[in-house]
This record gives C-alpha cells, sequence and structure tokens, in this order.
C-alpha cells in the first residue's frame, strides 16, 4: 500500500470528484469509465453491477489505475495506480446509495433495479502522482 499525498487527501475524502478508472480487457486493451467512489481505511472502494464491463474486468488481483480531477480546478490531479483486493456483494446496496448521498444528495441510489447484484470493489493503492 502506498501514501496518498496529504494534499491530495480532499479528492478522495471531501469533494465530489469522480474517478476514471482504466481496466484491462481480455485481450489487454484499456477500458475506462467515469465512477463513483469512497476511500476509506487506505482503499478506494467503487461499485457497480454484475456483468458490466468494468465488472467482468476486475477480480481479486487485477490491476487498475484511476484518474481523479477536482472538481474545481481540472489542471489539480491525482493518478492512483492499484491492485483489486476484495469483492463483495455485502454491503452493496447500501455503499450504492451511500455513494448517492454523496454524489446527488440522495439517500437512495436512483436507478436501482431488482435485475442487478450490485459488487463493491476493495482497491489498494501501490502508487500515487499528482499535480496541480
Amino acid at each position: 500500500m502506498t501514501d496518498i499525498p496529504a494534499g491530495y487527501l480532499d479528492l478522495l475524502t471531501e469533494k465530489k470528484a469522480i474517478a476514471n478508472i482504466a481496466t484491462l480487457q481480455p485481450d489487454g486493451s484499456p477500458q475506462v469509465t467515469p465512477v463513483w467512489f469512497d476511500y476509506t481505511n487506505g482503499v478506494i472502494r467503487v461499485n457497480t453491477a454484475k456483468g458490466r464491463v468494468k465488472a467482468r474486468n476486475m477480480s481479486v488481483g487485477s490491476k487498475v489505475a484511476l484518474a481523479i480531477m477536482d472538481p474545481d480546478n481540472a489542471y489539480r490531479y491525482i493518478q492512483i495506480r492499484g491492485t483489486v483486493t476484495k469483492e463483495s456483494t455485502d454491503g452493496a446496496v447500501a455503499h450504492i446509495d451511500s455513494l448517492a448521498k454523496k454524489y446527488m444528495g440522495k439517500d437512495v441510489y436512483p436507478w436501482h433495479n431488482a435485475k442487478d447484484v450490485r459488487v463493491i470493489y476493495e482497491i489498494t493503492p501501490s502508487a500515487a502522482q499528482a499535480m496541480g
């Protein structure tokens, strides 16, 4: 695990910054998706539904990268590389609801679909670079 530079922790803990997460497809090509996230106990957590491309590309041990721009200054950002260290459906619906609260001010994720199986992926940072 790597330390996140203290001057950029606000992007992970205070601001409504969206992360662009890069995963690797089975053929080795990159795939990038904007995602909501939170940061707790030194790990970044993202949430998606099983079957989506990023979910198909991530499992425990997968390498990913995230670029997180300051919503108030596009020239200030942090790039974090890491490894998926946990994948779980436990608490995933409550987690997406908490992300809806953070990003939208809504108590419940407005696009819940009874057919979706939500998954939380925990990403342990291994490197971080910041600018701005």
